[in-house]
């Protein structure tokens, strides 16, 4: 520790220009998942919130919901056998408001089930993410595929799919709109994996989030760049330490010809490393969710302590690598040689 730390003092303006380095790789790095979980919010947060379980969707209608027909007895069958299993539908539309102003929404109605909001007949129930819209409770709202008005009945948070928000509305209502009788899905909280019926296709909350054709090219892409990023980092440390310890193979060879084992030199790589990713680490953490707290409204982003701490793992395993990699070339150097390179 003590020879790692004097090494540092010596080369200060190396290991700053690293440190830098690091820090604001794993910022962005940080910036870039905030984004992504707050795209996969904003983009599917009606499922996400919901307890892990199964979806079901018809068996013909390759794999997308808005294709799908639950047939009526299947769906009172599951809804009979099946613990606080609900059918339910979505459909993007719009409605309008007292100005004859469109607000683009996903339509969501279900049968009684606490995991949905249940609406009466001629009401709607928004996300509140509306208000902002100049929307209120008791207003009354149009939509050109129904002969009704809808009248507002109150907002709830976080609710939204395909980057629109939700409007729960009656099943009846949901039936006059659509000219369908059938729902297109049915979800079973803590459902049996294995558990198969005829007719129908069985989905995860992942697989079902992966039907999702905008949720999953924005997720694939997001995540890339993430892991993309870890790896420049890893690389950054072993290129780092590899010209490090380059320039100091005379002080290895002289280190190692009074007695100092390949074993120290390597501890005070790895202490290296740790020291600067650490204190980077640190660095950018605070200031990603300084970020987190003060973003904009609208901007969908959310970076979780769970997510925070995860990444800082993966840099620090990432980090031990490329050092240790770097250091490889310790263990290859011959003191005489070494030090007459050293002079030379």
């Amino acid at each position: 520790m003590n020879l790692a730390w004097k090494d540092i003092k010596k080369n200060k303006v190396k290991f700053l220009i690293l440190g830098s380095i690091v820090f604001l790789v794993s910022l962005l790095t940080f910036i870039i998942s905030g984004l992504a979980n707050g795209l996969s919010q904003d983009n599917a947060a009606l499922i996400k919130d919901l307890p892990e379980g199964q979806f079901y969707m018809s068996a013909d209608a390759d794999e997308t919901y808005t294709l799908s027909r639950i047939d009526r007895s299947i769906q009172d069958e599951l809804l009979t056998n099946q613990k606080d299993a609900v059918a339910f539908s979505i459909q993007m539309g719009f409605v309008n408001d007292a100005s004859d102003k469109q607000q683009g929404v996903a339509f969501v109605t279900s049968t009684d089930s606490k995991l949905f909001e249940n609406v009466k007949p001629g009401e709607i129930l928004l996300d509140s993410s509306l208000k902002e819209a100049g929307i209120k409770v008791g207003d009354t709202l149009t939509n050109n595929q129904f002969s009704g008005e809808f009248v507002v009945k109150g907002f709830v948070d976080q609710k939204k799919y395909s980057h629109a928000p939700v409007a729960y509305i009656s099943m009846e209502d949901y039936k006059e709109m659509y000219r369908v009788e059938a729902m297109q899905l049915v979800f079973v909280p803590d459902g049996d994996v294995s558990h198969e019926i005829d007719g129908l296709q069985s989905f995860s909350t992942k697989e079902f989030l992966g039907t999702n054709p905008s949720y999953s090219a924005e997720q694939m892409s997001l995540n890339m760049i993430i892991w993309f990023l870890v790896v420049i980092s890893g690389m950054l440390f072993a290129i780092f330490f590899y010209m490090m310890n380059v320039q100091k193979i005379g002080l290895y060879g002289i280190l190692k010809a009074i007695g100092l084992k390949t074993s120290t030199l390597f501890k005070m790589i790895w202490t290296q490393m740790l020291v600067i990713t650490v204190i980077s680490l640190i660095l950018s953490v605070t200031l990603s969710q300084v970020f987190n707290m003060i973003a904009p409204k609208g901007m969908p982003f959310s970076l979780t302590f769970e997510t925070t701490t995860q990444l800082s793992i993966v840099f620090l395993v990432i980090g031990f690598i490329g050092a240790t990699l770097s250091g490889i070339q310790i263990k290859k150097i011959e003191p005489l040689q070494a030090i007459q390179q050293g002079e030379a």
